[in-house]
């Protein structure tokens, strides 16, 4: 049995009221839909959620921990570097999440707000969501570029070598195999499943011609509602 937190109570038995006495926390859903995700390093749980502060997510993974959802350890070796780890019971809270997520891309996603649409926690969900069995490279470089954006958020380098994806701010200096340049939005639109792929890339090379197959997909892309008449908004490919 779960231990009883000391929080705000509902006051209430039902067990829909003292779920949502610890999932209804601000932050707490999107922390848990990164540690969900594969995030377990606070540095990359950061990442998925950049605007939550680093007081407030060690709080809300300290309450997980207290509510036995969670597990905190350290890494072996010199680094000795704190990893988080879901029990049993917080592996349950998986469909939760996802009905969270298939019932927003449903009826909540509408009204977009161009502030809502952070280049850093998009690119970081994409780098997870790249099909690389649809890829027709080991090793490549992909060079993403939103123009209408600020300068030092601009370009993202996403480095595939051996089946993984690494996410860079700086060029890595090596050669980039494929450049897509489009507004934040467009890419945004594409990765939530409401604009299709298809056309975004105009080439006859294999990464560009493939792209409708690897392109990263959010996980609630297939329940996405298009508005009657979408259609594909292009990228530039250098």
């Amino acid at each position: 049995m779960l231990p009883i937190m000391a929080r705000a109570s509902y006051g209430q038995f039902c067990p829909v009221a003292k779920t949502a006495e610890l999932l209804a926390e601000r932050w707490m859903p999107l922390v848990v839909r990164e540690l969900l995700a594969g995030s377990c390093h606070f540095g990359d749980l950061r990442r998925g959620i950049p605007l939550i502060s680093p007081a407030t997510l060690s709080q809300r993974l300290q309450e997980l921990v207290d509510a036995g959802i969670l597990e905190r350890t350290r890494a072996g070796g010199r680094s000795r570097r704190v990893q988080y780890r879901l029990t049993e019971a917080g592996e349950e809270l998986r469909p939760i999440i996802r009905a969270f997520g298939v019932w927003g891309q449903r009826w909540a996603q509408q009204n977009v707000r161009s502030e809502e649409i952070d280049p850093e926690a998009l690119t970081w969900a994409m780098h997870r969501r790249l099909d690389l069995t649809g890829l027709p490279a080991d090793h490549a470089v992909l060079l993403f570029e939103f123009p209408d954006v600020e300068i030092r958020l601009r370009r993202f380098w996403f480095v595939i070598d051996d089946r993984q994806v690494d996410v860079c701010l700086k060029n890595p200096g090596q050669d980039v195999d494929l450049t897509l340049t489009t507004s934040i939005r467009t890419m945004a639109m594409v990765y939530l499943g409401q604009l299709q792929p298809d056309s975004a890339v105009r080439s006859g090379a294999a990464l560009a011609r493939t792209f409708p197959a690897w392109c990263p997909r959010s996980p609630f892309a297939a329940a996405a509602r298009r508005p009657a008449g979408a259609r594909t908004a292009p990228a530039q490919r250098s």
